[in-house]
This record gives structure tokens, C-alpha cells and sequence, in this order.
């Protein structure tokens, strides 16, 4: 630590304080982070410094007045990445001819899609969650999502860790109101593998949480069995959660297209995920095919 730790006197220094925040900028592969998470990694070290003050190393906090603004991040979500309704209905019916857990992702893949679920909230989805009507629009309460860790990290050696909903207390919900294809999907889901002994929806083969490493690997190869090559150059849906605004993309205007449950409207092509068909009822827009 000594070898590759810097005195604590050259935090005093301008230029070395520039050089450490642009590290912040980086994520560890060397690409640009997103300016969320340069926020989040520089309020950190101000809370550091401020606690170097305090203990008295420093007279005042280096990071006062330092002239330093973080690169500009593009956010946007790249339209031609993005699949419409018809689109994606091919990768969607893709996974479901995947040999082995191919069948078992389909409705995992369609909640990400119709509801707009992070991945970490679908692994979590419990029976319980689920209002499935035999007929039209249904319901999930969503309770919180399941990250993957690591045992190192977490305080009872398990892999997996479930935390409360992004951004929201610790006990807070979320009610997604879900249309009629995807009440069905996930009602055959239910039928044909049923539910874990603690009513999860999805697992893997052991039972177990099922890992973004799993069911990457599964979108990737229906993408590949589907998707042209012109698609795979705009990297069409290359992420299962790269479904922005489909009301739009068939030719709504953005005024009249309803906000996701996660961004605010001046976020919504912001977002990975920023409007579903979930929504369009809420708002009273109905597709028209």
C-alpha cells in the first residue's frame, strides 16, 4: 500500500486532484461512467476529504475551489438500438425455441419488456406479487430485486443478496399494471414450470437465482438466430432491457406517451427502459395494432 499510495500532501496539489477525479470518470475496463455514478464515486470523496479535515490533515477541504468539471456523458439512448413491438417479438419468440432454459427465460424476457422490469426485479417476481386475471390487464406488486454480490460481500457468505426496489425505501412497492399478453405468458410460465418452494417465478436449473450471466447468453443467441446483419450493426436490442418508448417508435408523439414507473418525462429517452406497454392504459393511449 505504501509502494502505490500517494503522500497526503500531494492532495494538496491541483493537478493531482484533477488526475484523481478523471480516474472517477473511468470505469474499470477503462470506459466512460456514466455521470450518475461520477457523482455518486466524487460525493464519496469529498465525504473523505471532509473527514481528512476533520481529523486534521488538511486546514480545509482540497476539493474546495478546485477548477475541475466532469466530461460530458452521453446518456441518450441510441434510437436505432432500440426495437419496436414487431422487433422485438422476434428475439422474444427466439428464446422461447432455445433448446434447455429457453422456454423457461420467454415470460422472464417478456417482463422486462411489458412491464419494464430490471432484471433484478423479475428474478425476485413471486406468485404472490402476481394479479392474473383469466381476462384482460393485470397486476404485480413489485417488492424489491435480487443482485448478485458475491459471497465476499455479503454478510452470510450467500452469492445473491435481495434488496428493496432502486432508489426507494426499504420497504416500499411498486404497482405495475401489465397487459393482457404478458398476464398470459406469465400464466402459462406458472403452468408449465410452476413456482420455487418460496414462489419465485424463475430459477435456474438447481433452483436457484437465476445469474445476468444465464439469461445474457440466452438473448444473445436468439439475437443471433433472428436478427439481420444491418440489425446487429445498429446492435438492435442488444441488451433484453433496451426497450425505450416502443408507444413512440410507432409514431406517438412524445408528449402523449406515457412515463415509465422509474424516469420522470424529461428523462424518458434517458432511459434504458422509459415507457412500456404497461402504461399506455394508465394514460388511457391504446395501441391500435
Amino acid at each position: 500500500m505504501q509502494r502505490h499510495s500517494l503522500p497526503v500532501s500531494e492532495l494538496e496539489e491541483p493537478d493531482v486532484l484533477r488526475r484523481g477525479l478523471d480516474a472517477l470518470c473511468r470505469k474499470v475496463d477503462g470506459a466512460a461512467a456514466a455521470a450518475k455514478t461520477v457523482n455518486r464515486k466524487k460525493a464519496a470523496a469529498n465525504e473523505v476529504f471532509g473527514a481528512a479535515v476533520e481529523r486534521g490533515y488538511f486546514t480545509q477541504n482540497p476539493l474546495n475551489g478546485l477548477r475541475w468539471t466532469a466530461p460530458e456523458v452521453a446518456e441518450e439512448v441510441d434510437p436505432d438500438c432500440v426495437p419496436s413491438p414487431a422487433q422485438v417479438a422476434r428475439p422474444l419468440a427466439a428464446v422461447r425455441a432455445l433448446p434447455g432454459r429457453g422456454p423457461h427465460l420467454y415470460a422472464f424476457f417478456g417482463c422486462m419488456y411489458y412491464a419494464g422490469m430490471r432484471p433484478a426485479e423479475v428474478t425476485h417476481l413471486q406468485r404472490s406479487q402476481c394479479r392474473l386475471p383469466p381476462n384482460g390487464w393485470g397486476l404485480l406488486n413489485l417488492k424489491g430485486g435480487v443482485v448478485t454480490a458475491g459471497k465476499e460481500w455479503t454478510d452470510n457468505g450467500a452469492v445473491h443478496e435481495i434488496h428493496s426496489l432502486k432508489r426507494r425505501a426499504a420497504k416500499a412497492t411498486r404497482a405495475v399494471p401489465i397487459p393482457p399478453v404478458l398476464v398470459s405468458m406469465l400464466r402459462d410460465h406458472m403452468r408449465q414450470f410452476g413456482v420455487a418452494p418460496d414462489g419465485r417465478l424463475f430459477r435456474d436449473a438447481a433452483g436457484k437465482y437465476i445469474d445476468a450471466s444465464a439469461y445474457g447468453i440466452t438473448w444473445g443467441r436468439a439475437r443471433e438466430a433472428v436478427l439481420s446483419l444491418d440489425e446487429h450493426a445498429l446492435e438492435l436490442a442488444k441488451r433484453p432491457y433496451d426497450y425505450v418508448t416502443p408507444a413512440s417508435r410507432s409514431g406517438w408523439p412524445l408528449a402523449s406517451t406515457p412515463q415509465s414507473a422509474r424516469v420522470g418525462p424529461v428523462k424518458a429517452f434517458r432511459s434504458c427502459s422509459a415507457t412500456t406497454p404497461s402504461f399506455w392504459r394508465k394514460r388511457g393511449i391504446m395501441p391500435t395494432a
